[in-house]
């Protein structure tokens, strides 16, 4: 088969490494990709968002399948385009509808899907600038800290939770009147605060039947300790130590088959991935949102550990098929921490030139930001590099990747020393 990758990070470097170990994957374009795709498959310079032009590359190298890495696409509706266009529609899109998307584009849409089909998740109410004082007087009926979520897409980055009453005013006025995140927070959801440990269960459905993959947590921000900004996700580990078997099973009787099922019930057409962002609440399950893609680092934990051939599993998800798939995984643990530009997530410099990859010893890396320029693989984010291991544990596996960090350089370059601490 000919496939083409939309996507340009980590993640898509992780699915591209796994799809070419296929038998069934004879040429792999991704668009745009980076300097790691490029070594491994076809770079070409579209936009994942450009639908003519992809329908364009899609034609001219006969193109089998599409599968789309990030959320952006998805929530256009690249899925729907595909179906809608008389020369496209044969051709399998391995994402969801743009109705299926919102539960990523709109943050009140997923509230409103998760409270109809009694999925477990956090009492909330949404605002516009219009009703900003009714949005003020919500947030007198919560306990801190308060937790506002800007409802579109802010790129990870649009969820605020704050101690102060006061201060959570103020943030609320900043968002929905001076449009902190622009059109992502003209609406605001305000939620009340779980206490508890997140963790990401990741499924993928061809619609009917699903398949659970492995468990992962991120580490979103910055500083140690987790301190400071919110970023992209600075490391992961998979699978989670603390998940036993009853949780998982809580996971899936109450949260993964009342989704699945409510797709239909809705429908809501999706084959793809459900990214379920759990916290886990006295070892009670609680969903705090849906992505409908993969998550970035999580994807370079999760499709390491993925034995059985990718490509197969996504042709049974076009096919309907997925509950015929036996889907293999290994035992072992998986880590990864992600190396970024300094600065990040605030301003950065890009261009650096990246040294010591090639003598990089039982790891994978998968690059993110990253370019060719003539023989040199530069810096071109803010999150640069992710250096994935495994171990028999993850303790093993997080001081393998750190082993192997010490061998990379770049000008200002920075990483999280702390990642899994909390999990000793």
């Amino acid at each position: 088969m000919t496939i083409l990758l939309l996507g340009s990070g980590g993640r898509e470097h992780a699915f591209a490494w796994k799809m070419i170990q296929s038998p069934l994957c004879d040429k792999l374009f991704v668009a745009p990709g980076n300097a790691g795709t490029a070594s491994i498959a076809n770079n070409v310079d579209i936009s994942p968002t450009d639908f003519d032009a992809v329908k364009a590359l899609v034609l001219k190298e006969k193109v089998e399948m599409v599968v789309v890495g990030p959320e952006d696409p998805l929530v256009k509706g690249i899925f729907d385009y595909f179906k809608n266009d008389s020369d496209l529609k044969d051709i399998p899109v391995i994402g969801p509808s743009k109705l299926g998307a919102t539960l990523e584009g709109s943050k009140e849409f997923a509230k409103e899907f998760l409270m109809k089909h009694n999925i477990p998740t956090a009492a909330y109410d949404s605002f516009t600038a219009e009703t900003v004082e009714k949005g003020s007087d919500f947030l007198e009926t919560l306990q801190p800290p308060y937790v506002l979520k800007a409802d579109g897409l802010a790129a990870g980055k649009g969820v605020l939770i704050i101690q102060d009453l006061a201060e959570a005013k103020e943030e609320l006025r900043n968002m929905l009147v001076g449009q902190k995140f622009g059109a992502a927070s003209s609406k605001v959801v305000i939620e009340e605060f779980l206490d508890g440990i997140e963790l990401s269960c990741f499924v993928l459905t061809d619609g009917k039947s699903y398949k659970i993959l492995p468990t992962a947590k991120d580490y979103k921000r910055i500083g140690e300790g987790d301190t400071g900004l919110n970023t992209g996700g600075m490391g992961a580990v998979s699978p989670v130590p603390y998940v036993d078997a009853v949780l998982m099973d809580k996971i899936e009787t109450r949260i993964v088959k009342p989704t699945i099922a409510g797709f239909q019930k809705d429908g809501i057409e999706y084959k793809g991935f459900v990214f379920i962002g759990l916290i886990n609440v006295k070892n009670e399950p609680i969903v705090i949102e849906y992505n409908v893609r993969m998550g970035d680092p999580e994807t370079e934990v999760v499709v390491p550990r993925m034995k059985s051939d990718l490509v197969e599993l996504f042709l049974a998800v076009a096919n309907e098929k997925l509950d015929e798939f036996e889907l293999e995984i290994d035992e072992r643990s998986a880590t990864t921490i992600v190396v970024v530009s300094g600065g990040y997530p605030e301003d950065f410099e890009k261009g650096k030139v990246i040294s010591g990859l090639s003598s990089v010893e039982d790891s994978i890396i998968f690059h993110a930001g990253t370019k060719l320029d003539n023989e040199n693989v530069v810096s071109n984010g803010g999150r640069v590099l992710t250096v994935t291991s495994f171990g028999d544990n993850f303790e093993e596996a997080i001081k393998k990747s750190y082993q192997n960090i010490d061998k990379l350089h770049f000008d200002k370059m920075y990483f999280r020393k702390d990642i899994g601490n909390d999990l000793k």
